[in-house]
Protein backbone atom coordinates (compact mmCIF):
# COMPACT_ATOMS: atom_id res chain seq x y z
CA UNK A 1 0.00 0.00 0.00
CA UNK A 2 1.46 3.37 -0.99
CA UNK A 3 1.45 6.48 1.19
CA UNK A 4 -1.22 7.98 -1.09
CA UNK A 5 -3.81 5.34 -0.30
CA UNK A 6 -3.13 4.26 3.28
CA UNK A 7 -4.14 5.98 6.52
CA UNK A 8 -1.61 8.58 7.63
CA UNK A 9 0.59 7.88 10.62
CA UNK A 10 0.84 10.21 13.60
CA UNK A 11 4.45 10.92 12.70
CA UNK A 12 3.55 11.91 9.13
CA UNK A 13 0.82 14.25 10.40
CA UNK A 14 3.07 15.86 12.99
CA UNK A 15 5.93 16.26 10.51
CA UNK A 16 3.65 17.99 7.99
CA UNK A 17 2.14 20.29 10.64
CA UNK A 18 5.49 21.33 12.16
CA UNK A 19 7.54 21.32 8.96
CA UNK A 20 10.16 19.13 10.65
CA UNK A 21 10.59 15.84 12.44
CA UNK A 22 8.52 15.94 15.64
CA UNK A 23 10.91 13.79 17.64
CA UNK A 24 9.63 10.92 19.79
CA UNK A 25 5.84 10.44 19.92
CA UNK A 26 4.30 8.52 22.81
CA UNK A 27 0.93 6.78 22.57
CA UNK A 28 -1.28 7.76 25.53
CA UNK A 29 -4.52 6.29 26.83
CA UNK A 30 -7.79 7.52 25.32
CA UNK A 31 -11.25 5.96 25.33
CA UNK A 32 -12.23 7.28 21.91
CA UNK A 33 -9.08 8.11 19.91
CA UNK A 34 -5.55 7.07 19.18
CA UNK A 35 -3.54 9.87 20.77
CA UNK A 36 0.17 10.52 20.39
CA UNK A 37 2.10 13.13 22.35
CA UNK A 38 5.45 14.66 21.45
CA UNK A 39 7.54 17.48 22.79
CA UNK A 40 5.73 20.14 20.74
CA UNK A 41 2.68 18.41 19.32
CA UNK A 42 -0.33 16.21 20.07
CA UNK A 43 -1.96 14.09 17.34
CA UNK A 44 -5.45 12.59 17.54
CA UNK A 45 -6.62 9.91 15.12
CA UNK A 46 -10.07 8.32 14.94
CA UNK A 47 -12.08 6.14 12.61
CA UNK A 48 -14.89 5.40 15.11
CA UNK A 49 -17.11 8.50 15.21
CA UNK A 50 -17.57 12.02 13.88
CA UNK A 51 -17.30 13.99 17.14
CA UNK A 52 -13.72 14.99 16.34
CA UNK A 53 -15.11 16.86 13.32
CA UNK A 54 -17.10 19.01 15.74
CA UNK A 55 -14.03 19.85 17.81
CA UNK A 56 -11.90 20.59 14.76
CA UNK A 57 -14.48 23.00 13.33
CA UNK A 58 -15.02 24.73 16.68
CA UNK A 59 -11.45 25.00 18.00
CA UNK A 60 -10.22 27.94 15.86
CA UNK A 61 -13.30 29.95 16.83
CA UNK A 62 -13.02 29.54 20.62
CA UNK A 63 -11.87 32.47 22.81
CA UNK A 64 -8.10 32.87 22.74
CA UNK A 65 -6.24 30.88 25.37
CA UNK A 66 -9.06 28.53 26.30
CA UNK A 67 -7.68 25.42 24.61
CA UNK A 68 -4.63 24.12 22.75
CA UNK A 69 -4.11 25.74 19.32
CA UNK A 70 -5.06 23.58 16.33
CA UNK A 71 -2.15 23.20 13.91
CA UNK A 72 -3.62 20.95 11.22
CA UNK A 73 -6.52 18.60 10.52
CA UNK A 74 -7.83 16.43 7.74
CA UNK A 75 -9.27 13.12 6.65
CA UNK A 76 -7.70 10.32 4.61
CA UNK A 77 -8.75 6.75 3.94
CA UNK A 78 -11.41 6.74 6.63
CA UNK A 79 -9.22 8.31 9.32
CA UNK A 80 -9.94 11.75 10.75
CA UNK A 81 -6.95 13.46 12.32
CA UNK A 82 -6.18 16.60 14.26
CA UNK A 83 -2.82 17.98 15.26
CA UNK A 84 -2.54 20.38 18.21
CA UNK A 85 0.23 22.43 19.75
CA UNK A 86 1.53 20.75 22.89
CA UNK A 87 0.53 22.89 25.89
CA UNK A 88 2.65 22.63 29.07
CA UNK A 89 1.30 20.46 31.85
CA UNK A 90 -0.51 17.18 32.40
CA UNK A 91 -4.02 16.10 33.29
CA UNK A 92 -4.76 16.23 37.04
CA UNK A 93 -6.84 13.08 36.42
CA UNK A 94 -10.47 12.24 37.03
CA UNK A 95 -11.26 12.55 40.76
CA UNK A 96 -7.96 14.40 41.35
CA UNK A 97 -6.22 11.29 42.69
CA UNK A 98 -2.84 12.87 43.45
CA UNK A 99 -3.93 16.38 44.41
CA UNK A 100 -3.94 17.84 47.91
CA UNK A 101 -6.73 20.11 49.13
CA UNK A 102 -4.82 23.37 48.70
CA UNK A 103 -3.87 22.54 45.11
CA UNK A 104 -7.40 21.34 44.35
CA UNK A 105 -8.78 24.69 45.48
CA UNK A 106 -6.21 26.61 43.41
CA UNK A 107 -6.96 24.55 40.29
CA UNK A 108 -10.72 24.86 40.81
CA UNK A 109 -10.55 28.65 41.07
CA UNK A 110 -8.67 28.81 37.77
CA UNK A 111 -10.97 26.26 36.10
CA UNK A 112 -14.02 28.28 37.10
CA UNK A 113 -12.43 31.44 35.71
CA UNK A 114 -11.70 29.69 32.39
CA UNK A 115 -15.22 28.29 32.19
CA UNK A 116 -16.65 31.73 33.00
CA UNK A 117 -14.78 33.06 29.97
CA UNK A 118 -16.28 30.29 27.83
CA UNK A 119 -19.78 30.96 29.18
CA UNK A 120 -19.43 34.70 28.51
CA UNK A 121 -18.28 34.14 24.91
CA UNK A 122 -20.59 35.34 22.14
CA UNK A 123 -20.01 32.87 19.26
CA UNK A 124 -20.10 34.03 15.67
CA UNK A 125 -22.64 32.52 13.25
CA UNK A 126 -20.43 29.56 12.31
CA UNK A 127 -19.62 28.61 15.89
CA UNK A 128 -23.23 29.15 16.97
CA UNK A 129 -24.40 26.70 14.31
CA UNK A 130 -21.95 24.11 15.62
CA UNK A 131 -23.06 24.63 19.22
CA UNK A 132 -26.70 24.16 18.25
CA UNK A 133 -26.10 20.67 16.87
CA UNK A 134 -28.00 18.05 18.88
CA UNK A 135 -26.17 15.34 20.81
CA UNK A 136 -27.49 12.20 22.46
CA UNK A 137 -25.18 12.51 25.44
CA UNK A 138 -27.55 12.16 28.38
CA UNK A 139 -27.61 15.92 28.90
CA UNK A 140 -30.43 17.37 30.99
CA UNK A 141 -32.88 19.20 28.70
CA UNK A 142 -35.97 19.47 30.88
CA UNK A 143 -38.38 17.79 33.28
CA UNK A 144 -40.45 15.85 30.75
CA UNK A 145 -37.41 14.57 28.89
CA UNK A 146 -35.99 13.22 32.16
CA UNK A 147 -39.30 11.56 33.03
CA UNK A 148 -39.37 9.93 29.59
CA UNK A 149 -35.81 8.65 30.04
CA UNK A 150 -36.78 7.14 33.40
CA UNK A 151 -39.71 5.40 31.69
CA UNK A 152 -37.32 4.02 29.05
CA UNK A 153 -35.04 2.78 31.83
CA UNK A 154 -37.97 0.99 33.46
CA UNK A 155 -38.88 -0.64 30.12
CA UNK A 156 -35.27 -1.73 29.50
CA UNK A 157 -35.00 -3.26 32.98
CA UNK A 158 -36.65 -6.60 32.12
CA UNK A 159 -35.00 -8.41 35.05
CA UNK A 160 -35.90 -5.83 37.66
CA UNK A 161 -32.35 -4.95 38.69
CA UNK A 162 -33.28 -1.31 39.33
CA UNK A 163 -35.06 -1.25 42.70
CA UNK A 164 -38.34 0.49 43.36
CA UNK A 165 -36.53 2.75 45.83
CA UNK A 166 -34.17 3.95 43.10
CA UNK A 167 -37.01 4.53 40.64
CA UNK A 168 -38.98 6.45 43.25
CA UNK A 169 -35.93 8.60 43.99
CA UNK A 170 -35.35 9.31 40.31
CA UNK A 171 -38.98 10.31 39.83
CA UNK A 172 -38.68 12.67 42.80
CA UNK A 173 -35.61 14.32 41.21
CA UNK A 174 -37.50 14.69 37.93
CA UNK A 175 -40.51 16.20 39.72
CA UNK A 176 -38.25 18.85 41.29
CA UNK A 177 -36.39 19.54 38.05
CA UNK A 178 -36.85 22.75 36.06
CA UNK A 179 -39.40 22.50 33.28
CA UNK A 180 -36.82 23.45 30.66
CA UNK A 181 -33.03 23.78 30.53
CA UNK A 182 -31.51 26.89 29.04
CA UNK A 183 -29.76 26.73 25.69
CA UNK A 184 -28.11 30.12 25.30
CA UNK A 185 -24.68 29.70 26.95
CA UNK A 186 -21.68 27.97 25.32
CA UNK A 187 -20.68 25.03 27.51
CA UNK A 188 -17.95 22.42 27.27
CA UNK A 189 -20.29 19.68 28.56
CA UNK A 190 -17.49 17.23 29.41
CA UNK A 191 -15.10 19.22 31.59
CA UNK A 192 -14.15 16.58 34.13
CA UNK A 193 -10.53 16.79 35.25
CA UNK A 194 -9.18 14.34 32.65
CA UNK A 195 -9.91 17.05 30.08
CA UNK A 196 -7.81 19.73 31.78
CA UNK A 197 -4.09 20.38 31.72
CA UNK A 198 -2.24 21.83 34.68
CA UNK A 199 1.43 22.71 35.08
CA UNK A 200 1.92 22.25 38.81
CA UNK A 201 -0.86 24.32 40.36
CA UNK A 202 -1.49 26.39 37.20
CA UNK A 203 -4.27 25.47 34.77
CA UNK A 204 -2.94 25.71 31.21
CA UNK A 205 -5.74 24.40 28.95
CA UNK A 206 -9.20 22.92 28.68
CA UNK A 207 -9.19 20.15 26.06
CA UNK A 208 -11.62 17.97 24.07
CA UNK A 209 -14.47 20.17 22.88
CA UNK A 210 -16.21 17.30 21.09
CA UNK A 211 -19.40 17.64 23.17
CA UNK A 212 -19.47 21.46 23.33
CA UNK A 213 -22.95 22.91 22.83
CA UNK A 214 -25.35 25.57 24.01
CA UNK A 215 -26.65 24.91 27.51
CA UNK A 216 -26.44 26.33 31.03
CA UNK A 217 -23.35 26.97 33.18
CA UNK A 218 -24.54 24.23 35.57
CA UNK A 219 -23.88 21.71 32.78
CA UNK A 220 -20.17 22.42 33.32
CA UNK A 221 -20.25 22.94 37.09
CA UNK A 222 -21.65 19.40 37.41
CA UNK A 223 -18.67 17.78 35.67
CA UNK A 224 -16.11 19.92 37.49
CA UNK A 225 -17.55 19.12 40.93
CA UNK A 226 -18.63 15.51 40.45
CA UNK A 227 -15.21 14.36 39.24
CA UNK A 228 -13.22 16.07 42.00
CA UNK A 229 -13.16 12.93 44.14
CA UNK A 230 -12.40 13.67 47.81
CA UNK A 231 -12.33 17.39 47.01
CA UNK A 232 -15.90 17.57 45.62
CA UNK A 233 -17.31 19.54 48.56
CA UNK A 234 -14.38 21.97 48.37
CA UNK A 235 -14.84 22.50 44.62
CA UNK A 236 -18.60 22.94 45.08
CA UNK A 237 -17.85 25.73 47.57
CA UNK A 238 -15.44 27.34 45.09
CA UNK A 239 -18.09 27.31 42.34
CA UNK A 240 -20.83 28.55 44.68
CA UNK A 241 -18.69 31.46 45.88
CA UNK A 242 -17.44 32.41 42.42
CA UNK A 243 -20.89 32.34 40.82
CA UNK A 244 -22.92 33.67 43.74
CA UNK A 245 -25.07 30.53 43.67
CA UNK A 246 -26.40 29.20 47.00
CA UNK A 247 -24.75 25.85 47.67
CA UNK A 248 -28.03 23.92 47.90
CA UNK A 249 -29.25 25.40 44.60
CA UNK A 250 -25.99 24.24 43.02
CA UNK A 251 -26.41 20.78 44.57
CA UNK A 252 -29.91 20.46 43.09
CA UNK A 253 -28.69 21.64 39.67
CA UNK A 254 -25.90 19.05 39.72
CA UNK A 255 -28.13 16.27 41.03
CA UNK A 256 -30.60 16.55 38.16
CA UNK A 257 -27.76 16.55 35.65
CA UNK A 258 -26.20 13.46 37.18
CA UNK A 259 -29.60 11.75 37.11
CA UNK A 260 -29.93 12.48 33.40
CA UNK A 261 -26.48 11.13 32.56
CA UNK A 262 -26.62 8.03 34.78
CA UNK A 263 -30.17 7.05 33.80
CA UNK A 264 -29.21 7.24 30.12
CA UNK A 265 -26.00 5.24 30.70
CA UNK A 266 -27.77 2.48 32.65
CA UNK A 267 -30.65 2.31 30.19
CA UNK A 268 -28.30 1.95 27.22
CA UNK A 269 -26.31 -0.73 29.04
CA UNK A 270 -29.43 -2.72 29.86
CA UNK A 271 -30.66 -2.47 26.28
CA UNK A 272 -27.36 -3.53 24.74
CA UNK A 273 -26.02 -6.01 27.29
CA UNK A 274 -28.26 -6.74 30.30
CA UNK A 275 -25.51 -8.57 32.18
CA UNK A 276 -23.08 -5.69 31.78
CA UNK A 277 -25.88 -3.27 32.61
CA UNK A 278 -26.13 -4.69 36.12
CA UNK A 279 -22.63 -3.37 36.79
CA UNK A 280 -23.75 0.20 36.06
CA UNK A 281 -26.39 0.22 38.81
CA UNK A 282 -23.83 1.39 41.39
CA UNK A 283 -24.02 4.92 40.03
CA UNK A 284 -27.77 5.02 40.59
CA UNK A 285 -27.38 3.62 44.09
CA UNK A 286 -24.80 6.24 45.01
CA UNK A 287 -26.99 9.01 43.61
CA UNK A 288 -30.28 7.94 45.21
CA UNK A 289 -29.56 5.73 48.21
CA UNK A 290 -26.25 7.37 49.10
CA UNK A 291 -27.74 10.84 48.45
CA UNK A 292 -24.43 11.85 46.89
CA UNK A 293 -25.24 15.52 46.41
CA UNK A 294 -26.70 15.98 49.88
CA UNK A 295 -24.56 13.84 52.16
CA UNK A 296 -22.37 16.83 53.12
CA UNK A 297 -25.33 19.21 53.34
CA UNK A 298 -27.59 20.08 56.25
CA UNK A 299 -30.60 19.76 53.92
Amino acid sequence: MTSANRPPTAREIATAALGRDPGPLEAVHSLSHRVYVGGDVVVKLTDRHTRLDHEIALSPQLPHGITAPLLASGRRDGVRYACYERVPGASPGAHLPHTDAATARTLAVQAVERLDRLHAWTPGPGAAELLRQPFTSGAFTGREALREEIDRLRAADRDGVVSRRILTGLIAIADRAPEHAGTDVPVHADCFWDNWLADGDTVTALLDFEWARFGEPADDWFFLIRFSGPHAALVLDVVAEATGTPADVLRADCEVREASHVVADVRLSLENDPEAGVGTIAGLEELIIGRYWWRDSKA
